[in-house]
């Protein structure tokens, strides 16, 4: 059951979200699903090249260019929950009284279920310390020693990494599909907001295309036609094999 489920989503930059797991969130949305979205930072340095190309260019207007696409592309996945924390990229450095601002953030939140980056990204090491980051910061909130004004301890949640963009350089491997056909149509627009990353949209397109193949093969499912797929930080846990 989706619904009344509580999902908290740290992307690294500003459209990481989207392109890895865009129709997994919209998907929630519809289903009754809370969903809260954390921007570490808007990839200003290291994602936006083509805006850099633009005259007068400044890191300043490049950010509020990045910032207006990945608004609407929240609108159009139905997210009304998304914060900026506006980190510098290339590179992202995580501190003390950052580590205590995620804590708190998981802790009010309580989620079952945390999306980000997976434990290794060939070309990009933000990725890699994103995820370090939130695993840390997500074990640290089950500790009562762990002492955040305001906030109770959490139990651990289930962890789950989106599959990076060179998939079979970083040595991804697929824990969890999730079938996005009904989300499709929306992922494919919010993906069209970011002109900053447009080579970006075929390829994750086909990405979509070939996961759905994959789980229409594992599932006999043949209603499957576009997914996603995340790793899993954790095993699977329960009173039978599934």
């Amino acid at each position: 059951m989706i619904a009344g489920k509580k999902m908290l989503v740290i992307s690294a930059h500003a459209a990481d979200y989207v392109w890895r797991s865009g129709g997994t969130i919209a998907k929630y949305i519809k289903e009754g699903a809370e969903v809260s979205v954390v921007v570490l930072s808007f990839g200003v340095r290291g994602e936006s090249n083509d805006l850099w190309k633009q005259p007068n260019a400044t890191a300043e207007s490049v950010k509020e260019i990045r910032k207006g696409e990945t608004m609407a592309a929240a609108e159009i996945l139905g997210l009304k929950n998304i914060e900026f924390w506006d980190l510098e990229d290339y590179p992202m450095e995580f501190n003390r009284d950052l580590e205590d601002r995620l804590v708190h953030k998981i802790r009010e939140m309580q989620p079952d279920i945390i999306l980000t980056h997976d434990r290794f990204d060939i070309l990009n090491p933000d990725h890699n310390k994103v995820s370090d980051f939130v695993f840390r910061c997500s074990v640290m909130s089950n500790s009562n020693g762990v002492k955040i004004d305001g906030t109770n301890t959490t139990k651990q949640m289930r962890i789950f990494g989106f599959e990076p963009h060179q998939t079979e350089l970083s040595d991804y491997k697929p824990g969890s599909f999730i079938d996005i056909t009904d989300a499709y149509e929306q992922k494919v627009a919010a993906m069209q907001c970011f002109k900053a990353q447009s080579h970006l949209i075929e390829y994750y397109t086909q990405r979509a295309f070939m996961r759905g193949n994959h789980a229409r093969r594992l599932s006999g499912n043949s209603t499957y036609k576009y997914a996603e797929s995340f790793s899993n930080y954790f095993p699977t846990v329960g009173p039978e094999l599934y």
